[in-house]
């Protein structure tokens, strides 16, 4: 079969890339949308929700989110990145048009927990399936793919200034559902399914067909493994033991510090005694200084490897987590806001895109959605260890210090992990 035009291999790339994008910016979506319209429902006019309720709403997507990650991660090895991603997108979106329905707060919870297992697929399949087809290395494919994550997040939080109060919270989640009618139809035509998964499924002619349109070397995989229970245990065997544990450590560390400062961020500083305006202005910083940080990583990762950029820039964001203790002028404390979410929000990037690179494509997506599963309970107990010491009294300057040693340990997990020696340099 003859090679098309290199043109052509790059506008098919492209829209690998451009959709698993898209899916990313969903999971950045979700990284705030609560947050945003939890305000609007603790008032009387509403659900009127208490502590303990508002906690419940913030939660419980992100449970759903750990058995997505877990569940849809090795799914992804079974039955292909191409069906495993529309499914999830599909799952998330309609789930999530319905919040906008939601009655009560015991409905809008079981909602987003059922959008958040379909959320919780995404992340994982779309790193696979990116890493799949391009031609970079991994730490930049993944870098550049997961800027998507923290546009979502930032668009997101511009987007409630605009909607919530003069339209009300329930428009926030008709539009995060909106994209689905483009997207979805878009990934059924375009988004091809993964030659290294046909490779390791005995598929090897359709695999053929697939890397010449694409420009791509078929990478050589062992028989996958035969059921989702097999899939997973196979990161526990073979001598991926001692990583897969590293691995989960270090994503647990990871998300605990990307929802804990996403949570209570603005509460802290403002405990601290600075006029910060807007609690949401300083969480546009915080994610802004992600995105940046994402597109350095990338770079630094390609030249020396993305666990040793890893360790890096977790131990770069625990020092600069500390210094936020540190009182400043407002100008100040923007710049280290600013530079606190560049280092911490690529490390846990960094992690994914070690994975990518450092497992066979018959593991790789179960190996993903270990990382995304295990650091979803991070995720879910960065809010709970601010939340803590806030009320405790201890928020500031204590809280950065306990967030110091999170990133430190984060540092010291990733280097526990090994290099395979059948892999490419990760």
């Amino acid at each position: 079969m003859a090679t098309p035009p290199s043109a052509v291999r790059e506008h098919a790339t492209g829209w690998v890339a451009a959709l698993c994008w898209t899916a990313v910016l969903l999971d950045g979506f979700d990284l705030v949308v609560v947050g945003t319209v939890v305000p609007a429902l603790r008032t009387p006019e509403e659900w009127a929700l208490s502590d303990g309720g508002a906690t419940f709403v913030v939660t419980i997507g992100l449970v759903g989110m750990t058995i997505g990650a877990l569940t849809i991660g090795a799914l992804t090895d079974i039955v292909g990145r191409r069906k495993a991603l529309i499914g999830a997108v599909t799952s998330f979106s309609l789930f999530t048009l319905l919040c906008a329905l939601a009655p009560n707060a015991g409905v809008f919870g079981v909602l987003r927990f059922l959008a958040g297992i379909g959320l919780g697929g995404c992340l994982p399949t779309a790193i696979a399936l990116v890493n799949e087809f391009t031609r970079r290395a991994a730490g930049r494919a993944t870098t550049t793919m997961m800027t998507g994550y923290h546009v979502g997040a930032v668009l997101t939080a511009a987007l409630a200034i605009v909607v919530v109060e003069p339209l009300g919270w329930r428009w926030m989640f008709v539009i995060g559902a909106a994209p689905a009618l483009v997207v979805v139809p878009l990934m059924v035509r375009h988004l091809p399914e993964s030659p290294a998964y046909l490779v390791s499924h005995g598929r090897r002619p359709e695999a053929e067909r697939i890397a010449a349109r694409y420009g791509l070397d078929l990478e050589a995989a062992p028989p996958a493994p035969r059921g989702a229970t097999a899939t997973l245990r196979s990161l526990f065997t073979d001598g991926r033991l001692r990583t897969t544990l590293a691995i989960g450590v270090t994503s647990f560390m990871g998300l605990l510090l990307v929802y804990g400062l996403n949570s209570w961020l603005p509460t802290i500083m403002r405990e601290a005694d600075y006029e910060l305006g807007a609690a949401l202005a300083f969480l546009l910083v915080l994610n802004l200084g992600a995105i940046a940080g994402l597109l350095v990583a990338g770079r630094v990762a390609e030249r020396i490897g993305s666990r040793t950029a890893g360790i890096a820039w977790f131990a770069a964001g625990a020092v600069f987590l500390a210094l936020l203790s540190v009182r400043l002028p407002l100008a100040g404390i923007y710049l280290m806001t600013f530079l606190t979410g560049c280092f911490v929000f690529s490390a846990q990037v960094l992690v994914y895109a070690f994975t990518s690179s450092n497992h066979p494509p018959h593991v790789r997506a179960t190996a993903l959605g270990w990382a995304a599963g295990v650091g979803r309970v991070g995720a879910i107990t960065g809010p709970v260890v601010g939340g803590t010491l806030l009320a405790a009294g201890l928020a500031f300057p204590w809280g950065f210090y306990v967030f110091a040693v999170v990133g430190a340990l984060g540092a010291l997990a990733l280097a526990v992990t090994q290099v395979r020696r059948d892999r490419a340099v990760a």
